[in-house]
């Protein structure tokens, strides 16, 4: 049966103040960059010629409806992205350091992207789609964690590829234990992850990649693929047993790393769209992992990630240059 989507992303789209310079009166000025990491993993994907879809709420508002024209201009199916009359869009100020890292202050006390609820799930729409895809930020509060709890479910028994990237905001959880067992739910349910090394720290205790990976594959077998971004370092994956790594593309240029996650998460995300997620060679690995350090590395060059991710030609002409 062919499907309509590639892959279904679920979770919180927002704006991501960003800084962009000072005003003559010496204020720092922001600039409102659509964002959220779901929609940023769809952004790529639709790239890479996938055919993607947002489930998620925004606020009726002025940055609601900037949000959603965000979406339609990169071409992401914003039929399941619903509006709440009375909770605002979810806003986020980013604090960029000297080395391009980052600091966030969220505004979503309650923000809209937290609305999501059980009734919004739409079975036929999700079964609809061949890979679906959730973070984090989508537990972080009972109505909303149902409501992705209830998606995931019904994706898995669909046969859907499950696809999952933590992204760890430690401001947005009441405590760092409910964060840890969200993510423990989250990593007990997908096929394909995508962690940082910091997360894989949090959740295993150990700064060593190797012994960090292995405590996790041990305790989810349901791990398939698991892939490891390690910033500057580069990235490992492991699958079958095998472990690859993969060194990075430093550039000189790198302004800021908003994104740069979302973009290695949706490369191999793609790449298993269109290799399958078993059996795959070391060579396959290393190619995946080649591409998605690749364009995630070209992402930091530019402010902002939604409405910046490369096309499949410039990350292939980067990578073999």
């Amino acid at each position: 049966m062919s499907k309509k989507f590639d892959v279904i992303a679920l979770g919180e789209l927002l704006i991501d103040f960003t800084e962009n310079g000072v005003s003559g009166q010496g204020n720092p000025i922001f600039e409102a960059n659509p964002g959220g990491a779901p929609c940023n993993v769809l952004a790529m994907l639709n790239k890479l010629g996938k055919k993607t879809s947002f489930l998620g709420v925004v606020g009726k508002d002025q940055f609601g409806v900037s949000l959603r024209a965000a979406l339609e201009e990169q071409n992401i199916d914003t039929s399941h992205l619903y509006e709440d009359p009375e909770v605002h869009t979810t806003l986020a100020f980013v604090h960029t350091f000297e080395d391009g890292d980052r600091d966030f202050a969220f505004y979503r006390n309650p923000g809209a992207d937290m609305m999501l609820n059980e009734d919004q799930i739409d079975e036929e729409y999700i079964a609809s789609a061949r890979a679906f895809h959730y973070g984090t930020l989508s537990m972080t509060h009972e109505g909303v964690r149902k409501a992705t709890r209830k998606a995931i479910d019904v994706a898995k028994k669909a046969g859907l590829l499950i696809s999952f990237d933590p992204n760890l905001r430690p401001p947005l959880w009441k405590t760092m234990e409910e964060a840890k067992e969200q993510i423990s739910y989250g990593l007990s349910q997908c096929d394909l992850l995508k962690i940082s090394e910091e997360e894989l720290e949090f959740m295993t205790g150990t700064k060593d990649i190797k012994e960090g990976a292995h405590i996790l594959l041990e305790k989810y077998p349901n791990l398939k693929l698991m892939n490891v971004t390690m910033g500057k370092e580069g990235s490992m994956a492991f699958h079958e047993g095998k472990e690859v790594f993969q060194a990075p593309f430093i550039q000189e240029k790198t302004i800021e790393t908003t994104g740069a996650g979302d973009t290695f998460g949706a490369c191999a995300l793609n790449y298993v769209l269109e290799h399958g997620i078993q059996g795959l060679t070391e060579e396959n690995l290393q190619e995946m992992l080649r591409f998605a350090n690749g364009a995630s590395s070209i992402v930091t060059t530019k402010k902002g990630a939604l409405r910046v991710m490369p096309e499949r030609a410039e990350v292939e002409a980067f990578i073999n240059k």
